[in-house]
């Protein structure tokens, strides 16, 4: 049985069990990848700031796989003289190994924080956070590297870890753990997804959590996470939505089939609208009873008039009404953005299609008075034919972006940051025109 929905559930559990220490000086370091989208709702919960810590292994010279030491940033490092000893490592040896992993290092570290400098641990609380502990070797080297990078206490927070590691785990002041399994098998056992964290996550919610930081010094409310549920037709649709602060538009995320609210994918894409100041509804258009249905996963007359009825409930509650909507269609879903978007009397104002199939619209394509963008990988050619066939049919403003050697998941490297980043320049440029014209004049002319 599943413990967690995915990795940010994890993470708002264990912030709201770490509530003792919030108010202290503490900041938060989440391990690469998988730890970071749970130690950034730690952080959030903690209202403390976000930072990686990443360590390497010194592998023995003849036998890497052996660990001899670790490294971790401001030339940090950590020994086992045992191993050196048994293993007869010469001072030549230690240095070049460790030349290498540093090197290693330091590229993942320019590459998560972009140039800006490590958060200053010195006599602070260091939470060490991860998805899940296994053998635990990882996150003993990350609390010894944090406490040699001056943090006064060392605590290692997890959602889960096996019940005998809380002996071993001695490098930390505390280590707490949301379940301590007896009969442990692995980490992703206890999460319903647990899909691999990409790079351009990690940057993504880095860049969030210092926003979020400066807003709070500030004096500005950083925003509302709330999980909602929304009447329709005698069903209950589960969503989260989120409110930035001084929101002037929301983005309603339409999935395809075989995937949810919970989707990595989706929550990545709305963590970098969020962070250009949108809010955003993570909605699951069908019951769970639904999903198993396949003439209900591609009922687009039935999805799109939830998708409408969604936005009718946006528009009737406070705090939400009179905001500017767009739609984010992925797959199937974008059949039902485009559906919905075509309504008589639909204010919707955008719409991006990702990996879609607008042409599951048919004839109400010609009705889409909103501006669409549609994103297609260069290597899906049977949807992006569709999409261009589609496109022909729309009277509305249109563009198709095409990227370059994706799938129709976005799976490879970089693709989903392009993604994310031209449906943020497409909503800002329809939902939040006033702000696109004072960050550049021009644009109003």
């Amino acid at each position: 049985m599943y413990e967690f929905l995915d990795r940010v559930d994890a993470g708002r559990k264990l912030g709201l069990a770490l509530d003792r220490l919030k108010g202290g000086d503490v900041v938060v370091l989440g391990l690469p990848r998988g730890g970071v989208p749970v130690a950034a709702e730690v952080a959030k919960a903690l209202d403390a700031p976000l930072d990686v810590i990443v360590v390497r292994k010194l592998g023995v010279p003849f036998q890497p796989e052996v660990a001899m030491g670790d490294i971790g940033e401001g030339e940090t490092r950590v020994l086992d003289g045992r191993v050196v000893s048994l293993a007869r490592v010469t001072d030549e040896d230690l240095a070049a190994v460790e030349r290498r992993e540093r090197a290693l290092l330091e590229a993942r570290l320019e590459r998560y924080r972009k140039g800006r400098a490590r958060t200053d641990l010195t006599g602070r609380t260091a939470v060490v956070v991860d998805d899940g502990i296994a053998t635990g070797s990882t996150a003993r080297a990350a609390c010894q590297v944090a406490r040699h990078l001056g943090a006064k206490n060392v605590v290692l927070a997890v959602p889960v870890a096996p019940a005998q590691a809380l002996d071993s785990l001695s490098e930390a002041d505390q280590v707490f753990s949301l379940i301590f399994a007896r009969n442990f098998q692995a980490v992703g056992y206890c999460y319903r997804d647990f899909s691999p964290t990409r790079d351009e996550e990690v940057v993504q919610l880095l860049d969030e959590a210092k926003r979020r930081v400066h807003r709070v010094r500030a004096g500005l409310v950083a925003g509302t996470d709330q999980d909602v549920e929304i009447g329709v037709d005698g069903v209950v649709l589960h969503g989260n939505l989120h409110l930035s602060a001084h929101c002037r538009a929301v983005v309603v995320f339409a999935h395809g089939s075989g995937s949810s609210r919970h989707s990595s994918r989706n929550r990545y894409v709305a963590s970098v609208l969020q962070g250009a100041g949108l809010g955003t509804l993570l909605l699951d258009l069908l019951t769970p009873a639904e999903e198993v249905d396949r003439t209900s996963v591609f009922d687009i007359a039935l999805l799109g008039g939830r998708l409408g009825a969604a936005t009718r409930w946006l528009n009737s509650k406070e705090g939400t009404a009179g905001l500017r909507v767009g739609y984010f269609g992925a797959s199937t879903g974008a059949g039902a953005a485009l559906w919905a978007a075509a309504e008589s009397g639909a204010e919707v104002d955008a719409v991006v299609s990702s990996g879609g199939r607008p042409d599951l619209a048919g004839a109400r394509l010609e009705a889409v008075r909103a501006p669409t963008l549609l994103l297609v990988g260069s290597a899906d050619l049977q949807v992006l034919a569709l999409n261009r066939q589609a496109m022909s049919r729309m009277t509305a403003p249109v563009r198709l972006e095409v990227i370059a050697g994706a799938t129709h998941l976005f799976e490879e490297p970089g693709t989903l940051g392009q993604v994310a980043a031209l449906a943020k320049g497409w909503f800002a440029r329809y939902l939040m025109p006033e702000a696109a014209t004072e960050r550049n004049p021009e644009a109003a002319l």
